[in-house]
């Protein structure tokens, strides 16, 4: 088995899309259209499946909010460095949450950011990622 995508639903899908690919660095892979059903999708991601999962976004026409409940909790990205790209995110106009720095009880530097639909992306430093990320 293997992790293929996630769905978020968005109020704005250009909004959206615009936040993951300008703010996070993330790619536009693919659009696609449903007239019969009203709904819209958009698929971005720093790669493509099956090597790397994908965001899948989802308009359903005329829906431009949605409540968030109380059982998802965040998408998190590994970052080669959180400060830099808490940076970075906010001269895009992103909206940091939770500046970089340790997780409390740990030594692992964290950061969270927010999307305009106020899903939350918790960023995590990782070494390893300093190789092709999409937030340097």
């Amino acid at each position: 088995m293997r992790f293929l995508h996630t769905m978020l639903r968005v109020g704005n899908l250009q909004r959206s899309i615009d936040f993951y690919t300008q703010v996070l660095g993330m790619k536009l892979l693919r659009t696609s259209e449903n007239p019969d059903y009203k709904y819209t999708l958009a698929f971005v991601g720093y790669g493509t499946n099956p090597e790397h999962a994908e965001l899948e976004l989802t308009y359903n026409w005329g829906v431009e909010s949605y409540e968030m409940g109380t059982a998802f909790g965040h998408i998190a990205l590994g970052v080669p460095d959180a400060y830099v790209a808490c940076e970075k995110i906010k001269a895009a106009g992103g909206n940091v949450t939770r500046e970089a720095g340790p997780v409390k009880g740990g030594s692992t530097v964290i950061a969270f950011v927010t999307d305009p639909d106020g899903y939350k992306i918790e960023l995590i430093q990782r070494a390893e990622y300093a190789e092709g990320a999409g937030l340097r």
